[in-house]
C-alpha cells in the first residue's frame, strides 16, 4: 500500500493529494471504491480537521476502529500530527499513513520498533540532559 501511495502522491498523471494518494492505495490494495478519490481533496496540504495531517486523516477515516492507534503510531514516528507542526517532507508522511492503514488493516503491529521512534528518542535525549545537569 505504501508503494502505491508514494507512486501517485503528487505525480502525473493524478498528482493527488495527500488524502487522495493514502485512499488511491488503499482502493488499490483492497478493491473497495466505495468511496471517490476526489471526495478526498478538501483535506490535502493541511486542511484537514485540526490541522491534521490529510494523510493521517485519510487513514483514520478509512480505518475508524483504529484511529486511536493510528495517531499514536503516526506520533512516534513522524514527531506531530498536524501538518503546521510536522518537520519531515510530505512524502514521508503519505509512506507512513499507508503503512499504518495496512497494517491495521491486516492486525498486525502499528508501532514502530524502539530504534525508529524519532519522538520517543528525542524525548529521551531531553530526559538524559536534564538529569545529567
Amino acid at each position: 500500500m505504501k508503494a502505491r501511495a508514494l507512486a501517485v502522491f503528487h505525480r502525473p498523471p493524478e498528482r493527488l493529494n495527500c488524502a487522495q494518494a493514502v485512499l488511491a492505495a488503499h482502493q488499490a490494495v483492497t478493491g473497495d471504491h466505495s468511496l471517490a478519490v476526489a471526495s478526498f481533496k478538501p483535506w490535502g496540504g493541511g486542511r484537514a480537521p485540526d490541522g491534521r495531517c490529510g494523510a493521517l486523516h485519510a487513514a483514520c477515516l478509512l480505518a475508524p476502529a483504529s484511529e486511536e492507534k493510528l495517531c499514536a503510531a503516526f506520533l512516534i514516528r513522524i514527531g506531530a500530527l498536524r501538518c503546521r507542526e510536522i518537520e519531515r517532507p510530505c512524502v514521508q508522511c503519505v509512506g507512513t499513513a499507508a503503512e499504518l492503514l495496512e497494517q491495521a488493516a491486516d492486525g498486525s503491529e502499528t508501532v514502530a520498533p524502539a530504534h525508529k521512534q524519532p519522538a520517543l528518542r528525542r524525548a529521551r535525549r531531553v530526559s538524559k540532559k536534564s538529569s545529567a545537569g
